[in-house]
């Protein structure tokens, strides 16, 4: 549990890649406990949770975005990872398809995505190792290419679910504190600027 009186941070999590892969079911694992073994419903335009960590040096409050993975909303994806603390990239273990399309997801959050963004790449589907198409140490080179975290998870029994949001939990606490103490603010208070110019 966090320490009374430590910090509260609030993050903006944007989960992105292929209709399929799990990304609704890794959120509601993380945030409910809950597995339903059956043909999730596709998610329409995006899907919004909130889920609180606490870890000793702060407790994070995650504003999830869960967002569609059909072709037809990718023109609405930007909307969502603006602003994002965190995004993790999610493929299906069992589809070189899905991995292809995440490394696309990669190269549009590196052009256009916040620049300090904590980026993990996640293979799902690792229950279903029988039918694995993408190699871990695939997912690993990439990831570590582009400087990116890597985990491979399964939403169906829980495996490295928690671990994966408590790893961005962790980055984004380390990022805070490197933050708040390396930076020096020079001069005295600053005025606020006016919200309309050149009125006379």
């Amino acid at each position: 549990m966090a320490k009374s009186g430590n910090k509260s941070i609030q993050a903006k999590l944007v989960l992105l890649g292929d209709m399929g892969t799990g990304k609704t079911s890794l959120v509601l694992r993380f945030v409910k406990g809950q597995f339903f073994d059956f043909q999730q419903e596709s998610t329409i335009g995006a899907a919004f949770f909130t889920q609180l960590l606490s870890l000793s040096e702060a407790t994070v409050k995650f504003d999830i975005w869960d967002t569609a993975g059909q072709e037809r909303y990718h023109s609405l994806a930007p909307m969502y990872y603006r602003g994002a603390s965190a995004a993790a990239i999610v493929y299906d273990i069992t589809s070189m398809d899905s991995f292809r399309r995440a490394k696309k997801w990669v190269e549009e959050l590196e052009a256009r995505g916040n620049p300090n963004m904590v980026m993990l790449l996640v293979g799902n589907k690792a229950d279903l190792e029988s039918s694995r198409k993408v190699a871990t140490e695939d997912g690993e080179q990439y990831a570590k290419e582009n400087g990116m975290f890597f985990m491979e998870t399964s939403a169906k029994t829980g495996q490295n679910v928690n671990e994966l949001f408590y790893e961005v939990a962790k980055r984004l606490a380390k990022m805070n504190t490197v933050r708040a103490t390396g930076m020096k603010l020079h001069g005295g208070t600053q005025e606020r600027s006016s919200l309309f110019c050149c009125t006379g």
